[in-house]
């Protein structure tokens, strides 16, 4: 795992084992605690297939969790394919988006944009 300093941040490599469950949460946050960061940056392929399946769950479940100890997710990587399927998708990416607590960017750009 790289660990930027900038605004305590911690970036996941693109390679690992999928996530998604409450439990990979509770993983991940033990080492944000452990490294005092705030903010989690995962990379798209990273993430269980079925994360962007509204329906399984997951993404309410591990963001939940993240919410809960006040940590803040980025999901960087191109979702416009399971965006363009998913109407529910859609709606939950704008919305998180617009809230902004949490967020989902296309690219490495996006994310230096967003956390600047």
């Amino acid at each position: 795992m790289a660990n930027p300093d900038a605004q305590n941040v911690m970036e996941l490599e693109a390679t690992g084992r999928l996530l998604g469950s409450e439990a990979d949460a509770r993983d991940i946050l033990g080492e944000a605690f452990g490294s005092g960061a705030i903010i989690i940056v995962v990379p798209v392929e990273r993430l269980d297939p079925q994360f962007l399946q509204l329906r399984s769950g997951l993404a309410g479940a591990f963001i939940q969790k993240l919410q809960q100890y006040e940590r803040r997710l980025f999901i960087v990587g191109d979702i416009t394919e399971a965006v363009a399927q998913s109407t529910a998708l859609r709606d939950f990416v704008v919305e998180t988006n617009r809230i902004g607590r949490h967020r989902f960017v296309p690219d490495r750009a996006a994310l230096s944009v967003a956390l600047s």
